[in-house]
């Protein structure tokens, strides 16, 4: 077994989303991190004191890959852009993603993508009372709807399913032509630019 350097942390977390990306946040133990990394659990102890610890910088981890470039002026077009590559990550780590919804963001890179959005918010006018309500509308919105499409919630098996058992109420059968989506992606834009309508500049 070989020592770990002061380097090694972001080693440390690739080895912990390799493992949840590939078995699920279930097999995620200091120990099977230990065993990705090459070095003995105990070594892992001088970079987290636990697995929370470990699960906590594992979503700031995450986190960082929210920031939006440059090119995104507006503090509406930055958090559009954040938006869009929440949803993409839940595609590429669903089986980690649902960290995001169930943890705050205590880590120093999580706090920081936390304060972009808030600047952005500012930027778009929201005043400042509201900017943390409006943070958790819009952060709940786009981790519920990317967390529901990873999982199967949106999938045409459910939409047909529901359908079929509501086909004698009212309301199901005034919809009947409308309840099946086949555009996600339309839908989060639609849902976004409904969003955004209430962050404009007052």
């Amino acid at each position: 077994m070989r020592k770990l350097k002061t380097s090694r942390q972001p080693e440390i977390l690739d080895a912990a989303l390799a493992i949840a990306d590939e078995h699920g946040l279930d097999a995620l133990s200091m120990r099977a991190v230990a065993e990705r990394v090459g070095v003995t659990p105990m070594a892992l102890y001088g970079y987290f004191r636990n697995k929370d610890e470990l699960l906590d910088a594992l979503v700031g981890r995450l986190l960082t890959g929210l920031t939006p470039s440059e090119a995104a002026g507006t503090g509406q077009e930055r958090l559009s852009e954040i938006a869009w590559a929440t949803r993409r990550l839940a595609r590429e780590h669903p089986a980690v993603f649902p960290l995001l919804l169930f943890r705050a963001s205590v880590t120093s890179d999580g706090v920081r993508v936390v304060d972009l959005i808030y600047q952005a918010l500012l930027d778009a006018g929201v005043p400042e009372a509201d900017v943390p309500r409006i943070e958790r509308l819009v952060s709940t919105f786009v981790l519920g709807f990317a967390i529901s499409e990873v999982n199967g919630r949106f999938s045409s098996a459910s939409d047909e399913s529901r359908t079929r058992r509501g086909a004698d109420l009212p309301a199901h059968r005034r919809l009947a032509g409308h309840l099946a989506a086949d555009d996600w992606d339309a839908e989060f834009a639609a849902d976004l630019a409904d969003l955004m309508r209430i962050i404009r500049p007052v």
